[in-house]
């Protein structure tokens, strides 16, 4: 089963961002929120992301600025991205879709219609050639998603169809504590046994094959009493 989508919201409308990220949790995608463009550019270049909601309205540099500078960044350009506006002027619409937007949508808008076009955009991006998650890399550990593959210094490591679905979710939120119902959620529909504590047991034998002490992990951190958390390594930046 393929792993939830991601998707990044930048608007500076908490109250909106809150209905966005309730409505589309419901229907597969984990929305991570930015309230304005520098953040949200932070965010593309710390995480992986499917598809980025982008409001035009934004303090300091405006959405279409925002959507320049994706556009220009060879490692985040192939990214969809849907805008979103206060403003139905045709002008707009057309400044976005000159600078790269995928899709326009004006505000206010039905959340349905919105999930419509991230849908539309996505299956868009299907049919490109590029990558749709690219590679993630931390000190010594690397996963390529689309290979299914993590290495170690090089050194291929074998993992199960699980391990590897469990390692890709942790990447994928990359310092970010997810707790095991979140875990099991991410994983759902893969061959396992449902409940929390058999995230533990997959954890203990992920790092048996990733860490060079497992007893003391680079990697995989537990947070006690929350959960687990893919660390980044100290000298990335």
């Amino acid at each position: 089963m393929p792993s939830r989508t991601t998707a990044l919201l930048v608007d500076d409308d908490a109250r909106l961002a809150r209905l966005v990220t309730e409505y589309l949790g419901k229907h597969e995608i984990d929305v991570t929120v930015a309230a304005d463009g520098e953040r949200g550019l932070a965010a593309l270049r710390r995480g992986r992301f499917d598809v980025v909601v982008l409001d035009v309205m934004l303090p300091g540099a405006d959405g279409f600025e925002i959507c320049r500078r994706i556009r220009a960044s060879p490692e985040l350009a192939p990214l969809p991205i849907v805008m979103l506006t206060a403003r139905g002027d045709d002008v707009d619409k057309i400044v976005g879709l000159e600078l790269g937007a995928d899709d326009y949508l004006a505000k206010p808008f039905n959340p349905r219609e919105l999930l419509a076009r991230i849908r539309a955009v996505l299956r868009r991006a299907g049919t490109s050639s590029a990558p749709r998650h690219p590679p993630f890399r931390t000190g010594a550990l690397a996963i390529d998603f689309d290979a299914r593959e993590a290495t170690v210094a090089g050194r291929r490591v074998s993992l199960t169809h699980y391990e590897f679905e469990l390692l890709a979710a942790l990447a994928r939120t990359a310092g970010r504590v997810l707790s095991r119902e979140q875990l099991l959620d991410r994983l759902k529909g893969q061959d396992y046994e449902a409940f929390d504590r058999s995230i533990d047991v997959h954890v203990s034998n992920l790092r048996a094959k990733l860490e060079p002490d497992p007893k003391a992990p680079r990697y995989v951190k537990t947070v006690r009493g929350i959960g687990y958390v893919l660390v980044r390594d100290q000298t990335d930046a």
